[in-house]
């Protein structure tokens, strides 16, 4: 029988995500989050030294973010 919890999940939506983000972090987490986020982004676009971008390339793969 399926419980109340699992229908929620199935329902859970990044929209959803995004507002209990919303309310549960401050200001400044979300701000370094950003930053992080856009440093990670920069390095990985930026970076092409082959040994450094074949590393960050495989450390995306095993974060789950794919590219290609």
């Amino acid at each position: 029988m399926q419980d109340d919890t699992d229908t929620a999940r199935a329902t859970d939506s990044v929209h959803d995500r995004i507002e209990r983000a919303r309310a549960s972090l401050t200001g400044p987490q979300i701000a370094i989050a950003v930053a992080l986020v856009a440093a990670l982004g920069f390095t990985l676009l930026f970076v092409q030294d082959p040994m450094l971008h074949d590393s960050l390339h495989n450390f995306r793969h095993s974060a789950g973010i794919t590219c290609h």
